[in-house]
């Protein structure tokens, strides 16, 4: 959820906010459509110009997330871009950033998988700028914007993992992320109204035990990294140990980090040095 951005007012004026009754009518209709978070989404929906405005509040009323709505979501702080049927990144996603930050050089190699949006990746290439950085998924309208996420400081391809990836990147990644569908697919009827409708469900579907995809990356991380080079990936803390199983089973040294405040876990898989 983004956080509510308000407009500066000139040097020497005062900050003015949106018009109080107008927020207040704002929060009476998304609290009426079961908006959870209705006080914030208002206080953002305000700052659209009237025109667009009645057609965001139309649209978020009838169930699109308010980031398609508003064409962006916010990452650790840096607003990117995201579209309909495209993967919303989740603040929880902060704690992999977090992590993948204290590892980036400013002469690393970024590869980041399953990017959707680019979001990480966009963080990651900002905070660190590395000497390199690239971007992949298997969904072509997430490329797009993920393009558009990493204008000028990044490439990115269409691949299913690694197939399409540039191949001179192999073996020569020092972090690769990969923020996976990890959602059991029996579960995958309990998310939100508007995560099921317009989020893509492969963008959740970590198969039986949300793991699936995850394995195939950590598989492919195996030859991808640099020597010493390290793979991230964000899993549920109930998933900790069999993410690490899965990742000693290819070779990788693996150790987690659980964030409780986000009630997520980010697997860290780093390649020997000694490795072939």
């Amino acid at each position: 959820m983004p956080e509510p951005v308000v407009a500066g007012a000139p040097d020497g004026e005062p900050d003015v906010g949106p018009d109080p009754a107008l927020v207040a009518a704002l929060v009476t209709a998304l609290r009426g459509a079961g908006c959870v978070f209705a006080e914030e989404e208002a206080a953002l929906l305000a700052e659209l110009p009237a025109p667009e405005r009645a057609a965001a509040l139309s649209r978020r009323v009838a169930g699109e997330p308010l980031e398609h709505v508003l064409g962006w979501a916010e990452l650790a702080g840096v607003r990117v871009a995201v579209g309909p049927g495209v993967f919303v990144p989740r603040r929880r996603t902060e704690a992999l950033v977090a992590q993948a930050q204290r590892l980036l050089t400013p002469d690393g190699v970024l590869l980041d998988l399953c990017c959707g949006s680019g979001a990480v990746a966009r963080v990651l290439a900002e905070r660190c700028r590395p000497a390199r950085v690239h971007a992949s998924d298997v969904d072509a309208a997430a490329v797009a914007v993920a393009a558009v996420n990493l204008a000028g400081l990044g490439t990115v391809s269409v691949a299913d993992v690694v197939d399409g990836v540039p191949p001179d990147l192999r073996g020569a990644v020092t972090v690769l992320t990969a923020n996976v569908p990890y959602v059991p697919t029996r579960e995958l009827d309990l998310l939100p109204r508007d995560v099921r409708e317009h989020e893509p469900r492969f963008t959740h579907d970590g198969g039986a035990d949300g793991l699936d995809l995850l394995r195939r990356v950590l598989a492919d991380a195996a030859t991808w990294l640099a020597p010493g080079g390290v793979a991230l990936s964000e899993v549920a803390p109930h998933q900790v140990g069999a993410a690490l199983e899965a990742a000693h089973a290819v070779g990788l040294v693996p150790w987690c980090a659980v964030d409780d405040e986000r009630d997520v876990a980010v697997l860290l898989a780093r390649r020997r040095t000694d490795a072939p």
